[in-house]
């Protein structure tokens, strides 16, 4: 299946997923094919600290029209911070969207975890990723999030984590580890990588990408269709 990716909120999210996609498709050894647009960052975040739902969709709507031309059979959005109107885009969208936020709950089940902690935007930590989680309990640094989420805002944009912004996010983890009982601390924010990947913080964490990913190579290579993937819409 010829996949789409809505990229460039962030650059380095995007990047990451190209090079995750690769890689999985190396192992099921299956033929990759996938084409990436570019959104423009600095509009969504205009629009999701707005609410500005509708908007944000009508700029995916015209970027997965742009998709499906190319061949693309399914399309994905490289944020979860750019799911706040996932369900207003599905419903003008092309193409069907696969969803990042839908497989985890069903992920963090598998691994036994019942209680996770959030880092990511704003609105992905206030909402807890969007109220869709049911079988596990997130908790999230709330007398942070706003800084939290500034922080990270920075970070997605500039493609760059400062060992400062590190400590701090690091610090967030703990501490919902620690004081809110968290069993796992979760990458809610696909640019969070750039403070994570290849360090330990002492605590478990889990990738958001990851599990998105999988998904889609799975789609990918054929081994799941559209109409049995229930994150699909």
């Amino acid at each position: 299946m010829h996949i789409g990716l809505i990229g460039g909120i962030g650059p380095a999210a995007t990047v990451v997923y190209y090079q995750r996609l690769c890689a999985r498709m190396r192992q099921l050894e299956a033929p990759l094919e996938l084409t990436i647009v570019q959104a423009d960052v600095q509009a969504l975040i205009r629009n999701n600290l707005a609410d500005r739902r509708d908007e944000q969709a009508a700029i995916y709507a015209d970027l997965i029209g742009r998709l499906k031309a190319a061949g693309a059979e399914c399309a994905a959005i490289t944020s979860l911070g750019g799911h706040f109107c996932f369900d207003e885009t599905a419903r003008i969208s092309a193409l069907p969207l696969v969803s990042a936020v839908t497989p985890l709950d069903d992920h963090f089940a598998g691994e036994g975890l019942r209680r996770v902690g959030l880092l990511g935007t704003r609105v992905v930590m206030q909402t807890r990723l969007y109220g869709q989680l049911r079988r596990t309990t997130a908790v999230a640094c709330d007398d942070e999030v706003e800084q939290l989420g500034r922080m990270y805002q920075d970070v997605a944009v500039s493609g760059v984590c400062s060992d400062a912004q590190r400590e701090v996010l690091f610090e967030a983890g703990r501490r919902m580890v620690e004081e809110q009982g968290a069993e796992a601390i979760v990458l809610a924010g696909t640019d969070l990588g750039l403070a994570f990947y290849g360090r330990d913080p002492g605590y478990r964490v889990i990738d958001a990408l990851e599990v998105h990913v999988a998904l889609l190579a799975e789609l990918a290579a054929g081994r799941q269709g559209l109409d049995g993937a229930g994150p699909v819409r």
